[in-house]
Parts: C-alpha cells; sequence; structure tokens
C-alpha cells in the first residue's frame, strides 16, 4: 500500500451521462459547469463566451469619477504626475497602463517604483517627498497604497492629490487621500476581485473615455501573475487579454516572446511560467524599472536588449532561489520539530526571492511559511509569507499585527517587517493560533476530483472540450481526473531521475503519465500494482503527432504490495526502506542478518497480532503453515520476499511411482546393493541424479522396506504393505518441492495471486491447500 501525498476530495456525485444536450452542450461540459455553480442559461454563455459586454461601468467605483476630474484638472493646468507602482508583475504592468493610458490623455508623467532592499514595499515618505521637491502635484499609485495611512498624511501636508487604485486587503483603517479607487470600498461595483492592473485599466477607461482594447496585452499579464480568482470580470480580462497578448505587437511583448521561445497561441500558462517570472524577477533582484521600460519601450532593438538582460537576471533569481530553499531545509532538519506554522529566518538572504522560497516550503511541508532576511545594522526582518488552503494568512497575522512594523497582504501571501526580537515571539503566537484552529488534515494539501475517468474513455475531443472552460486558475482550476489502471510501463526519467514517466493502455487507447517531482516513489511501486492517480488531462503535440497525457500530480496504491527480491545478491541496494516506516524481517530457518539492519524475529516468536509497514521474509519456511501463521500475526501493507535458495529440490529430478517400482525390482532380482561403490554407477547408467539414488534408498529404509547397513541394501523379507506417502522423508520433500514451486520458482503473478487470500485475514480459515503425492 502506498499513501497519496495529499487529500483527495472527490468531488462528484453519480456518473456522467454520455451524448449531449438539447443546448449543444455534452454532459461533460455541463458537470464542469455545475461544479463551479454556472447554471443558468446567461451564465453559462457568459463563462463559455467572455464578451466585453459583461464588464461593469468603471464609475461605479467609489472615487473613480471624482478622480478623473482631478487628472483632467491637472492636464488642463499642466501639471506634472507621477504614478508610484509596485515591483512584481501585476506592479510593473499596471505601472506601464496607467503610463500610457495618462500620456494617451495628454498628462506630463513619469512612473517611480521603490526599491525593495532600500524602501520596502509601497508608499514612503522619502519618495513623496522626492516627488514634491520635483514638481509633482498628483500621485497616483497602482497595485499599491492601500495601507498607506502614514504616506497619504505626509502627501496631504506636501499638497500632493494623492489618487489610490489598489486591490489588496483593506486594513481597519483608510489612508487619508484624495481618491480611493478600490473595488472593496465601493459597495456599488458588483466584482470585487480585480487584479491591481484590472483596476487600473477601469481608471484608465474611465479617463480615455473608451474601451481601450490596446491595453489588454498588458492587463493579461498582472491579472494572472498576480493570481486573483479567474472569474467575473477577471475571467473576461484574461480570456481577451490571452488574444490580445497573443497578437501584440508591442516591441517588449515581442522581445519577451522571441527570448523565452514562445511561439505560437498563448495562454494562461505561458503567463504564469514564462513571462510572468521573468518580470518579476527584475523587482526581485534590483530596481523593476527596467521592466516597465521594456513594455513602453516602442523600438525593437532596445526592447530586444532590455528582455536579454531580464532573462539573465531570471537565471540568477532561480540560483538564488534555490540557494535559500536549501539553507531554509537544513535550518529546518536542526530543529526537533518546524512546528505548525514555519518561520525561518538569516542574515543575507535576498529578500525579493522569499515569497518563492515561501512557496517552495509550503509545498513541501503542507504548512504556513513565512521566510525573513535578517537586516542586523536596521535590527529588522523583513520577508515574505505563503500559506496552506486552511490558515488565511492575512486575518491570522492580523491578530497578532503588533508584532510587525509593516504587513500587508492576501489570505495565502502576505509581507511583513518586524523588529529582530518579535522573530520568535511570532513563531509562538503563530503556532498557537494554528495548533487552536487547525486539525490534523488541514496540513494535507487537497485535490478536488472532478470526476474518474477510464482510459478507453478518454479522447483528443474531450480534451478540447475541456479547454473551453480556459483560461484556468485560481477560482477556475484546471479539472484533475481520477483514473485506476495497472500501468504497462513505468520509468524514471530527466537528468536526476527525478520524476516518473508511465504508460497506460486500455484496448485501443494509450495514455501518457507525467509525474514530475515524484522519481523518488519509483522504488516504492511494484510489478502489477494498480495505481490511483489524479492529475490533469492533456494533449502533448511532438513532430505533429497528437498524444494523450495525463499530468500526474498525486498517486496512491490502495491494495498491499508485494516486492520480488527472490534470488536478489543485492539486497541492499534494491530495498528502499520510506522513512519514518516500520519494518521487520521474519526468518523461518535462523537467519541473523538482515538489510539495512531491519530486525530479525523468529516466526516462533512472533507472540500476538502485529501491525508494521513492510515486512521482509529472509528466507522459505519449512512448511506453508508457517507462513500462514506469520501472515495471519502481522498486518502489514508491503510485502517483500528476499529469499533465494542454495540447495534447490525443485531442480534435482523427482523420483516417479516408476522410479521406486524399477530400484524395488532391481533388488529383489540382486538380493542387495552397495549404495557407496555401486550409487554412482547406477545413476550415470539410468541417466539420474545421485540424489534421486540416495532418496529413494532412504524412503525404502524408512518405510521397512528394505535394511541399510554401511550403506548395504538389502530386501526386507518381514515388510508389510505401506505407501510411499507414508514416509516422513518423502512427505517433507514434496512438501519441500510444493513451496519451491510455489513461493520461488513461480512469476510474480502467481506469487502474488497465491498470497492475495493469505493477507484477506478474513479467508485465512480456509483450509490448507492439499498436496497431492504420486
Amino acid at each position: 500500500m502506498l499513501q497519496s501525498s495529499m487529500k483527495w476530495n472527490f468531488t462528484y456525485t453519480g456518473e456522467v451521462e454520455s451524448g449531449g444536450s438539447s443546448d449543444g452542450l455534452t454532459s461533460l461540459t455541463k458537470r464542469l459547469l455545475e461544479k463551479r455553480n454556472i447554471l443558468d442559461p446567461d451564465a453559462i454563455r457568459q463563462f463559455l463566451n467572455p464578451s466585453t459586454e459583461d464588464l461593469h461601468d468603471p464609475f461605479l467605483m467609489d472615487g473613480m469619477r471624482r478622480s478623473i476630474n482631478r487628472v483632467k484638472d491637472a492636464i488642463s493646468n499642466g501639471e506634472s504626475i507621477l504614478v508610484f507602482g509596485d515591483y512584481d508583475a501585476d506592479g510593473v504592468s499596471s505601472t506601464t497602463l496607467m503610463i500610457e493610458a495618462l500620456r494617451e490623455a495628454g498628462a506630463e508623467c513619469d512612473f517611480y517604483i521603490p526599491n525593495r532592499f532600500t524602501e520596502g514595499y509601497g508608499p514612503n515618505e522619502e519618495a513623496f517627498r522626492f516627488a514634491y521637491d520635483t514638481g509633482y502635484s498628483v500621485i497616483i499609485t497602482v497595485d499599491t497604497g492601500i495601507a498607506a495611512i502614514h504616506e497619504a498624511d505626509i502627501a496631504k501636508e506636501l499638497g500632493i492629490d494623492l489618487i489610490i487604485t489598489d486591490h489588496h486587503e483593506v486594513q481597519e483603517k483608510l489612508p487619508d487621500a484624495y481618491g480611493i479607487i478600490h473595488p472593496k470600498t465601493s459597495s456599488d461595483y458588483p466584482f470585487q476581485e480585480l487584479a491591481g492592473v484590472g483596476v487600473a485599466f477601469k481608471f484608465a477607461q474611465a479617463l480615455l473615455g473608451y474601451f481601450p482594447k490596446h491595453l489588454l496585452d498588458l492587463v493579461v499579464i498582472g491579472t494572472i501573475a498576480d493570481l486573483v480568482p479567474l472569474q467575473g470580470e477577471n475571467r473576461v480580462l484574461a480570456s481577451i487579454g490571452l488574444q490580445a497578448i497573443t497578437n501584440s505587437k508591442r516591441p517588449g511583448i515581442l522581445a519577451l516572446r522571441e527570448v523565452c521561445g514562445i511561439e505560437g497561441e498563448m495562454n494562461e500558462e505561458t503567463i504564469g511560467f514564462t513571462i510572468g517570472p521573468r518580470i518579476n524577477a527584475v523587482g526581485r533582484l534590483q530596481d523593476a524599472s527596467p521592466a516597465v521600460d521594456l513594455l513602453l519601450s516602442p523600438d525593437v532593438e532596445e526592447a530586444r536588449e532590455i528582455a536579454k538582460y531580464i532573462n539573465q537576471l531570471n537565471q540568477e533569481r532561480q540560483k538564488i532561489v534555490a540557494d535559500i530553499a536549501k539553507e531554509a531545509e537544513e535550518m529546518l532538519l536542526e530543529r526537533d520539530d518546524k512546528g505548525n506554522v514555519i518561520v525561518v529566518a538569516k542574515e543575507g538572504w535576498n529578500p525579493g526571492v522569499l515569497g518563492i522560497v515561501a512557496s517552495k516550503l509550503v509545498r513541501k511541508h503542507d504548512r504556513p511559511a513565512i521566510v525573513l532576511g535578517i537586516d542586523t545594522e536596521k535590527g529588522e526582518a523583513k520577508g515574505s509569507a505563503r500559506s496552506i488552503d486552511a490558515f488565511d494568512m492575512f486575518t491570522n497575522c492580523m491578530e497578532v499585527r503588533k508584532r510587525f512594523i509593516h504587513f500587508g497582504g492576501h489570505a495565502q501571501a502576505a509581507g511583513m517587517t518586524l523588529d529582530l526580537e518579535q522573530i520568535d515571539l511570532l513563531r509562538k503566537d503563530l503556532n498557537e493560533i494554528a495548533e487552536r484552529k487547525l486539525s490534523e488534515e488541514d496540513y494535507q494539501q487537497v485535490l478536488d476530483i472532478e470526476m474518474s475517468v477510464a482510459i478507453e474513455d478518454i479522447s483528443l475531443q474531450q480534451i478540447q472540450e475541456i479547454d473551453q472552460l480556459r483560461p484556468f486558475g485560481m477560482g477556475n482550476p484546471k479539472p484533475l481526473f481520477h483514473l485506476k489502471n495497472t500501468p504497462k510501463e513505468i520509468r524514471l526519467i530527466g537528468s536526476k531521475k527525478n520524476h516518473l514517466k508511465m504508460q497506460f493502455q486500455e484496448n485501443s487507447t494509450r495514455v501518457d503519465g507525467i509525474a514530475f517531482g515524484l522519481g523518488d516513489l519509483y522504488p516504492h511501486i511494484s510489478p502489477a500494482d494498480q495505481l490511483d492517480i489524479v492529475g490533469e488531462l492533456s494533449i502533448n503535440e511532438w513532430n505533429g503527432r497528437k498524444n494523450l497525457q495525463i499530468m500526474i500530480q498525486d498517486l496512491c496504491v490502495s491494495e498491499w504490495q508485494l516486492f520480488d527480491l527472490r534470488g536478489s545478491k543485492h539486497l541492499e541496494k534494491n530495498l528502499v526502506i520510506p522513512q519514518g516506516q516500520e519494518y521487520i524481517a521474519v526468518s523461518f530457518q535462523g537467519m541473523e542478518e538482515s538489510p539495512h539492519d531491519v530486525p530479525i524475529v523468529d516466526f516462533k516468536d512472533i507472540d500476538g497480532k502485529k501491525e508494521v509497514d513492510g515486512l521482509l521474509l529472509l528466507d522459505l519456511p519449512k512448511s506453508i503453515s508457517q507462513l500462514k501463521e506469520v501472515l495471519n500475526k502481522i498486518n502489514v501493507s508491503k510485502l517483500y520476499a528476499c529469499y533465494r535458495i542454495e540447495d534447490s529440490t525443485f531442480l534435482k529430478t523427482w523420483p516417479s511411482r516408476d522410479h521406486f517400482k524399477w530400484f524395488y525390482s532391481m533388488l529383489m532380482k540382486r538380493g542387495n546393493f552397495d549404495l557407496h561403490k555401486e550409487g554412482d554407477l547406477l545413476a550415470r547408467r539410468k541417466g539420474w541424479d545421485r540424489s534421486m539414488v540416495d532418496f529413494i534408498s532412504q524412503v525404502f529404509f524408512e518405510l521397512e522396506f528394505v535394511k541399510m547397513k554401511d550403506g548395504l541394501i538389502t530386501i526386507n523379507a518381514q515388510s508389510s504393505k505401506k505407501d510411499l506417502k507414508e514416509s516422513v522423508l518423502y512427505q517433507e520433500r514434496e512438501q519441500q518441492l510444493y513451496i519451491e514451486q510455489t513461493l520461488y520458482y513461480s512469476t510474480y503473478k502467481e506469487l502474488k495471486n497465491w498470497i492475495d487470500p493469505l493477507m484477506d485475514k478474513e479467508s485465512m480459515h480456509v483450509k490448507e491447500e492439499v498436496v497431492n503425492g504420486l
């Protein structure tokens, strides 16, 4: 049995009906829509055919009209406007979009993005005073500012009109700004989950007086990269935005496509895993301005140079992340208990990548994680937090807001700054909160499974239907499917052999399974295991061929497993014992050594019932009943056949009744036979194995058919009629032959089928097999 690493939530009931329906949708599509609570015809139409007609009037947002009027006055009066952005992909795309909209409206404007390392997150007093000294009278924040209480007061003191456009969680108090444009502070606005760039786009639409399609290639970057729910307006903006960025002629987008090797249509995965990380990399390692310059650049050659530079920064970022993640793991290993909430901190860690490191820790340990870089000069620690579904990082950290100098974020992600002496206290507080609020199951990642499918039911058409629900993301996850099958083939792939590739086949349908990062499970999957797997269905195109594929996220084996190591001379190498599991070895013949020093138990010393994860059978039993007795007393999910045979009974010739008859007749004619002198000669003449001559002689002696002294065999005239099976020696050999044939020389499948009923404790009362005689 192989446990799944995640919690599987089967969210469906009943089977999917085949065929279509009156509205043209197949049962599969309708089931997927129902799961997303999209039921009425209008909602279905809007979801499957996102349209700009489904977007809301930007003036429904509180503060929009007042803010737009102020910007228009600034344009008319020739005032300078500063766009204050953020250094992530949402902030960069928001800044670019706002600058383009302002310039199109005729504004004198520029942008300012704070340096993550010297200024930290969000607006700051020094930057506002610099803006005032430089002559800016209006500051518009994008993707930031909703927590800038002090900075809003500074702006007011300086006479700067501050307009905040943001989407982050609203805290207890709002800044005293000229205008706040935020979906969650606007009770009349129907959709509250816009990304920062979505709010900026609404502002641009209101300012320009028309729907600015040319800015959609920017909107899609921040909307997808910032992991906002792809529902409602976000789904519309992401869907039409993907079309826009695919066809974009913007030099910065073309340069990014070129440096990333992106060809053809772009989708949400292209943005999330290729474009977004590269834009984010700039602000993680330095000032994010080059990313804005790239997207604003009208020159193709300039854009190419910036894109190459950004790609290089992304490679540096990847190495830094790997190094910090390794150090964080080493710190956790040094602790006896990593706790309910992981909090790690170290001097020298780059604050720009700590969110990525925190995500890695969450994925590996299934716990909320906070990763902090220590600045000893300031006596502060600054970093990022990521969380599991069951632990709202924003809400829970707000319970201990006193621990932070600065704090902000969402339910699953947050950023913070705190004094060094608060680190241990924060760890203690959050662990106590988690202890109080979370159950053991909450620490398992949950996979919501849409439905179970059979291999033969998977088709290109079915996967194309699933793609009607794109773009996938937060709020509209890519559907996960469950299938149960025995892989025809399974092997390790990748330069580090850390991935699994499987091949499933049912009749004429073949599906390839890819399990990234699950290579460590390879030695724990035995031949003929029926796997339960959960993953995303997709189409793999290679050299013009389309193959069905499932990207496996988790797998398990729900039945007991047999690992066939019979005859192996390299048990230490071939046997991999999972960490933290209890294994024992059983010997029937007094063996004293086992691989990996697994504790050895003599089969006679097993008292009562015993539960273990793995059981090693080191040698063959002397009777089948011994093995049955062991399996009756030990409950085990993994059984390892580790035995070898040095002197095989099965490979020796087994004498038939005719052999015994001939030998007896020979004795009757001769009167005697010298086993020592004539045994080898007889064996050669008859083509027998010498051991067979000895065996027949010993059986006859035991049954008193003959007398034997010093190797001389003579007929016993006083013998009585007996069956060969009355000989204990005959019975033992027959039993040994059966044991070897059943437990050693059988195929894997034959051995598994033979042991199956023994692993089912209810069937242990079945009578012992009858061993047939001659």
